[in-house]
């Protein structure tokens, strides 16, 4: 088995649908990135590729190449959770915070578990918590995430 811890955060912008764990949230803010912005999957994303011991997901979807402008944060986790298995192991279980003063997450938690399950990772755990008006995310000037992931061996 491995471990592999990941964090991603976002700026929230004017002109951007926010999208959290495959999931778009209505909301009058997204999150600003090269991608679609989606913290949560990013930070999951990056605690599988953490786990592999391949750098970070900065390395595999750099923001310099056009090929990942306004892609499927979904769509390169499902692309890492295969690199895993070609590499011997299933992502057997993942469990993630999102954090954000607003808007209210925890209507879209159930929706984000099944749109994270179709990439192909066993299990997952999400849950959403406030900053309690302290920091960056408490100011609501961004969203921030945090996810660990276990590896299991398989064949």
């Amino acid at each position: 088995m491995r471990i592999g811890f990941g964090y991603d955060s976002h700026r929230l912008v004017e002109g951007r649908r926010l999208i959290l764990g495959g999931v778009e949230v209505p909301f009058k803010q997204g999150l600003l990135g090269h991608s679609d912005g989606d913290a949560l999957t990013h930070a999951i994303t990056d605690s599988i590729i953490g786990a592999l011991g391949l750098k970070d997901i900065g390395t595999h979807f750099p923001d310099t190449d056009e090929r990942y402008k306004d892609a499927s944060s979904v769509m390169l986790l499902k692309s890492i959770v295969e690199l895993a298995r070609t590499k011997g192991f299933e992502v057997s279980w993942v469990d993630c915070t999102v954090i954000a003063e607003a808007p209210k997450l925890a209507p879209y938690v159930d929706a984000m578990k099944d749109a994270l399950l179709q990439t192909g990772i066993q299990g997952v755990n999400i849950k959403a918590k406030t900053n309690e008006g302290m920091g960056f995310v408490g100011r609501g000037e961004g969203i921030a995430a945090y996810a660990v992931c276990l590896l299991r061996e398989v064949g």
